[in-house]
């Protein structure tokens, strides 16, 4: 979110893309954005490498997208950003599957080591104009060539770039760096590993709350009425699977006439709201949240619209990236861990093959 957007509890503000000046991107400008490489909120308590590798492939994650979201009122939270990495393999994107996917949270009182009290004017141009910082300037950390993460492994030949491990030195190596290393130009300056960047903007969603709570009112009926069919009649499984069915297809066109109101909207933010779902199956419990190491509850705060696909160019009718939409739950007290990232929550919930088919050509 914006800096200057105060979100209450239960409003939804909606993300869309638009094109940005590379410094407006950069870290002391508390960004919203998707793609490029991450602008590290703290510099330092990064994710550890281990923390960025995909847990199906162990193969490094790239950066996704991140959002600032501000606590107001909270000063342990006055800077705050979470940041959401993916893998690129697409054989890891099982149905339903999220260990493909890693979120973080991070954030800092107002006054820092990082940043000043008082942040520069929008519209003003920092000062730095280096489009791809190789270390961080205040903590010193050295970062990755080639995907922007915490790196400590340098070329051994020129000692110019470092890289988060051995999979990255040599995707660097075979692109460019092969015949760049040891020369003083740089014919290539970003890595063809990292997603196209734009930042994200935000506006409140216009929509009337009475229609919405007709229409959430009359879901949960016909849902009960099918659980109350369901244990009172002798069913056949075919029944079931009809009635299954039935419910998932309620479920997906609310979610399209959520689309189709605002059709670009890539991503949806509502601390403390609710996510609207894809489908009726996979929708996770209590249960199925755990609770934030700080033993707080964690509560739904944005989800990641499917639209964003189209951007990344990732969208395609094979084997791809993919999801429905992906749901972030992070910590109900927006604990204080110093200056660390802390993990948090993502659910991923996939569009069945009938919905997928129905979402591409609507």
């Amino acid at each position: 979110m914006s800096s200057d957007t105060n979100v209450c509890a239960a409003e939804v503000v909606l993300g869309f893309l638009e094109e940005a000046e590379p410094w407006r991107l950069r870290s002391p400008q508390f960004p919203s954005k998707v793609g490029g490489k991450p602008a590290w909120l703290s510099q330092t308590g990064l994710p550890s490498l281990p923390g960025l590798e995909c847990e199906t492939c162990r193969l490094p994650m790239a950066f996704l997208l991140q959002v600032y979201a501000p606590i107001s009122g909270q000063d342990r939270s006055f800077h705050r950003s979470l940041f959401l990495f993916c893998c690129k393999t697409s054989e890891c994107y099982a149905h339903n599957d999220s260990r493909c996917m890693r979120v973080f949270r991070n954030q800092l009182p107002r006054r820092n080591e990082f940043y000043p009290y008082d942040p520069p004017p929008e519209d003003e141009p920092l000062s730095d104009p280096a489009p791809d910082q190789s270390v961080l300037p205040v903590s010193g950390v050295k970062l990755c060539w080639v995907c922007g993460c915490p790196g400590n492994k340098g070329c051994s030949r020129c000692h110019t770039v470092t890289y988060c491990g051995k999979h990255h030195q040599t995707l660097h190596w075979k692109q460019t760096h092969k015949q760049e290393c040891g020369s003083q130009v740089s014919v290539v300056t970003t890595s063809t590993l990292l997603f196209p960047e734009s930042e994200l903007v935000t506006e409140p969603e216009e929509e009337g709350k009475e229609d919405d709570t007709k229409e959430s009112a009359c879901l949960s009926n016909f849902t009960l009425t099918l659980f109350s069919l369901s244990s009172a009649l002798a069913e056949t499984d075919l029944e079931e699977m009809a009635m299954c069915e039935t419910q998932d297809n309620k479920v997906f066109q609310r979610f399209k006439k959520k689309i189709a109101q605002e059709p670009h909207q890539v991503l949806r933010y509502s601390r403390g709201g609710s996510p609207v779902w894809v489908s009726s199956q996979h929708i996770p419990s209590d249960q199925d949240i755990p609770p934030c190491t700080c033993g707080a509850k964690r509560a739904f705060e944005l989800q990641v619209m499917p639209q964003l696909l189209n951007s990344l160019c990732v969208d395609s009718t094979g084997a791809s990236i993919d999801w429905g939409t992906l749901a972030i739950y992070t910590c109900s007290a927006s604990c204080s861990h110093d200056d660390q990232y802390c993990q948090e929550f993502i659910w991923k919930q996939d569009f069945s093959p009938d919905q997928h088919t129905q979402i591409k050509h609507s």
